[in-house]
């Protein structure tokens, strides 16, 4: 099986590329600057692997959540990419793909995957790993002001089960003092949603280049007019 991944909805941007049993990927945190760096990123890992993106079963992405001008750069990426290769496309969360992250590097089986929503607020998802090893989720993932998640912090007590940005920048907010100046695990990885992947794959669940919708989780956003402008 032969899987090209990539994510740019948080302030890292990532590829990676599964080859049968093996992996390899490119992770860099690069604020603003995902829409440069991944097209060279995928460049690098299709021919340091000797493969041309024809040869491959099906190409995925991170559809979010995340910020709205980085979930719009994958999925119209993977767009380019599925016309001119007749793949099919697979849609990986991006809360999904830390959970499975914390699972695959940490063994840590429940995770709590909070990401800065900005404006007061966190994408939440709350995951088990099932008898797979694959993140599933427990709870639909949503957007809510970190006082509401004080209910689901409740059964993950460990700091081990957190994963995401949304833990350091709202620590007050979720009535947590974390031990760490940083998560194990704080940002989506391509190479982490390869698994993820590799399951929708098997069970059909794929969709055509023009059905790729990302996920904001927010149906509105207010927007505050500047000084002098119309």
């Amino acid at each position: 099986m032969k899987i090209l991944c990539i994510d740019t909805a948080t302030e890292a941007c990532s590829a990676a590329l599964l080859l049968d049993d093996t992996r390899d990927g490119i992770f860099e945190i690069c604020p603003q600057q995902q829409s440069q760096r991944i097209l060279p990123m995928i460049d690098e890992l299709l021919t340091r692997n000797n493969i041309k993106l024809s040869q491959l079963d099906a190409i995925a992405y991170g559809r979010g959540p995340g910020s709205f001008t980085g979930v719009r750069i994958a999925s119209s990426t993977i767009q380019g990419l599925a016309l001119g290769s007749d793949l099919p496309v697979l849609e990986i969360s991006t809360l999904a793909a830390m959970a499975q992250e914390n699972f695959e590097r940490f063994g840590v089986k429940q995770t709590l995957a909070l990401i800065d929503a900005r404006m007061s607020e966190v994408y939440c998802g709350d995951y088990q790993i099932n008898e797979n090893g694959v993140a599933c989720s427990v709870a639909d993932e949503s957007v809510l002001p970190p006082a509401d998640v004080k209910a689901i912090l409740a059964k993950h007590r460990s700091e081990e089960s957190y994963v995401g940005t949304g833990f350091h920048a709202y620590s007050q907010e979720l009535g947590i003092q974390l031990q760490s100046d940083a998560l194990a695990v704080n940002y989506p990885n391509a190479e982490f949603m390869l698994s993820l992947a590799l399951s929708q794959y098997k069970s059909h669940q794929r969709v055509s280049v023009e059905n790729v919708q990302p996920v904001y989780l927010r149906d509105k956003v207010t927007w505050k007019k500047l000084p002098n402008r119309e």
